[in-house]
Formats: structure tokens, sequence, C-alpha cells
């Protein structure tokens, strides 16, 4: 283990995770392969073996195919296992790139309180008394550049009373 090297950033340690992940499926996935290749040759190996009369040897085979077929079942459940958490850390990833996104915003709702809060707005009091239930339909065009100066022109107005 290397000391001195900096610790990976989670984006990096995603990424290699993810990398790993894919290897590791990719490697299941060709065992699998192998295993289903290796079934084929054993089922046509017990039908010649059958045909020439020799049960002993019928009866090792078909035990060989049994478990043959347990070891390709397990190989996919391995694999199943390992695409969920593949999957399982790319939400985890995307859960927190979210929680950064909010830290953000709720930052700026506080920073937006602070300056609502020094200009003597209180927004409780307007959210209350605002309407309730349904806007109508308006159109987007009617809030251009004339919407704004309104905006603008409340503003000024709040800060000097």
């Amino acid at each position: 283990m290397n000391f001195f090297s900096k610790k990976p950033t989670p984006k990096e340690a995603l990424r290699e995770s993810k990398r790993e992940m894919a290897n590791a499926t990719r490697g299941i996935e060709r065992e699998i392969n192998a295993l289903q290749l290796e079934e084929k040759k054993l089922v046509t190996e017990i039908k010649r073996t059958a045909k020439t009369g020799n049960e002993a040897a019928t009866k090792i085979l078909a035990r060989q195919l049994v478990r043959l077929r347990q070891q390709i079942a397990n190989l996919q459940g391995s694999r199943a296992q390992m695409r969920g958490i593949a999957t399982h850390t790319q939400a985890i990833s995307a859960q927190s790139s979210v929680a950064v996104g909010m830290k953000g915003a709720s930052k700026a709702m506080a920073s937006m309180n602070k300056v609502l809060d020094e200009i003597g707005v209180d927004i409780a009091s307007q959210l209350s008394a605002a309407p309730k239930g349904k806007i109508a339909g308006k159109n987007t065009e009617d809030v251009g550049s004339s919407g704004i100066d309104e905006l603008e022109k409340r503003l000024a107005a709040l800060r000097n009373p």
C-alpha cells in the first residue's frame, strides 16, 4: 500500500469501481460461455456413450452434466449480483450529486432570505396572502422585458420606502 499517494476523488473512485465491476462481469460471462460450450460437448458425449450401451460411463457423464449446470447457475447468480452492485453504486453516486446540488440551492436560498430581510420584505406574510388555486394559462411572451422592468421598479420601491 502506498501511503504517499493522494486519495482519489469520489468521481475517480466511482469510475474505477465501474471499470472493475465491468471487468469482473465480463470475466464471469466468459466463464459462463466456456461452461456452456463444455455442456454442449458433454451432451453430445452422453448421447454417444448411450448409443454404444455403456451405462456406467453415461451415468458418470450425466452427473458431470448436472454439476456443470449447477456451476453455470451459480455463475449467472454471481453475474446478476455484480450488475446489481454496479447499479447500486451508480445510484449512490447520483444521490450524492443531487445532495451537492441541494446544498448549493439551500445556500442560495439562505443568502436570498438574508437580502430580503435586510430590505424589510417578509416572505412568509406575502406567501400566506398570495392567492390559492391554479393560475390561468398565461402566454410566456408577456413575461418579457416589461415583466422584468416591473419587477425592478417594485424592488426599487421596496429599497426606498
